[in-house]
């Protein structure tokens, strides 16, 4: 399935029907202008349920480029993010590396701490780099990304920000950043811990941003086995063998989360995130999430609707020195639909009664909204495109006059 744009032709006929539903005066849209009659289009095929994980506490599927939820459950409760939360600790370091408080280069310590509480002795997933010995960033980096090393992740938040503890005030102010609004980090690995928590919802924005700002490191995550000290050891998400177009993410298990696994795939010019937590074993959790990404890849497309620098509307605005303003967005302005349903979506528009000058470029003036069986599945501000300035005394004068004529 390809990331489809509403370019060309059908870009128009959109923006068009966005046009027929603005009137100057009116507080909310109009309905879209009737059309001439077209030969009836074939019924929509209805889309089946997604397929639900065999056993979990969490799931979900999402569209990476607008970010919708294409199906999901308990996608908002709390639960225990186990190893997900080094992908919370990658993207805090290569935010840090893109601020220059960090080099790749740097040599990390594998401290004592670090060692006792995340090394091969503890039971957990471990990386195996020497206890007091250093070693590149990038090495130590991949060490926790292909293998999971706990002793890594915690041997890297204290190179970045002193303690383990100082650093989770870090992943705590990055995931606010990102919207993870139901989250809270306390440490770098995802041990168990009192107050570390996410949801899946949190989880896939996670795993999208880490996509979206920070693509090298994302990469890492796709190497399928590492070798340090000697030791090499295999990356545990089992998709990266099944399915070519899988290039991440990653794999939680401990036993108050059960097995997680946050995976990603692009095909096309699409990509999809799922999350699927509490799981009962690795292949379970590689079963349900190839399932879920081959849901949506089938029965979802993408579209973008309208980008920035491109007038939507446009609205009369009093007394200034210009009656008009041209109406856009200042982002672009994406939505996920069933296969075949573009068009079905129905644009609207929500402005004010009045406008009145002074007008600055960039100010929002109101909002689209994107509907789809009578349900909005997409809207973004609607911003003028230039400034308009106040008008002299006397136009001010005649446009008050009739402004209270209008009103009347």
């Amino acid at each position: 399935m390809k990331f489809r744009f509403a370019t060309g032709a059908r870009a128009r006929v959109f923006a068009a029907a966005l046009a027929a539903t603005s009137a100057v005066g009116l507080a909310f849209a109009q309905a879209p202008a009737p059309q001439p009659a077209a030969a009836a289009a074939p019924a929509a095929v209805a889309i089946p349920d997604a397929p639900e994980p065999a056993q979990s506490t969490a799931w979900l599927v999402m569209d990476y480029a607008t970010g919708q939820v294409l199906a999901g459950e308990n996608v908002d409760e709390r639960v225990e993010p186990a190893s997900i939360t080094k992908v919370m600790t990658s993207y805090v370091i290569a935010a840090e590396i893109a601020n220059g408080k960090v080099k790749p280069d740097d040599q990390v310590l594998m401290s004592e701490r670090a060692w006792r509480e995340g090394g091969a002795r503890t039971d957990g997933s471990f990386s195996g780099f020497p206890v007091n010995q250093r070693a590149p960033l990038l090495d130590m980096e991949k060490g926790m990304a292909v293998q999971s090393g706990n002793d890594a992740a915690i041997a890297l938040a204290e190179h970045v920000a002193g303690t383990q503890e100082a650093f989770a005030d870090l992943m705590n102010s990055y995931a606010a950043k990102i919207g993870m609004k139901n989250s809270h980090f306390v440490n770098a690995h995802g041990l168990s811990a009192p107050e570390h928590y996410s949801t899946a919802r949190d989880l896939a924005l996670l795993g999208r941003a880490f996509v979206r700002d920070y693509p090298e490191a994302y990469a890492y995550n796709s190497i399928k086995e590492f070798t340090v000290n000697g030791i090499t050891q295999p990356n545990r998400n089992l998709l990266l063998w099944r399915d070519p177009s899988v290039d991440g993410i990653k794999t939680g298990h401990h036993s108050g989360a059960g097995y997680c696994l946050m995976s990603s795939a692009k095909r096309g010019d699409q990509r999809l995130v799922a999350v699927v937590m509490g799981s009962t074993s690795e292949r379970q959790r590689a079963d349900d999430s190839l399932a879920l990404l081959n849901w949506g890849f089938r029965f979802f497309e993408t579209h973008k609707l309208y980008e920035p620098g491109k007038a939507v509307a446009q609205l009369k605005v009093w007394k200034g020195k210009a009656d008009q303003v041209q109406l856009g967005v200042a982002q672009p302005l994406l939505v996920s639909v069933p296969r075949g349903r573009y068009a079905d979506l129905k644009p609207a528009m929500e402005v004010p009664k009045s406008l009145v000058a002074p007008v600055a470029a960039g100010q929002e003036i109101g909002t689209v909204k994107v509907s789809l069986d009578g349900k909005v599945i997409a809207q973004a501000p609607l911003v003028a495109a230039t400034a308009v300035e106040e008008a002299g005394f006397f136009k001010r004068l005649w446009d008050a006059f009739w402004m209270w004529w209008e009103s009347d």
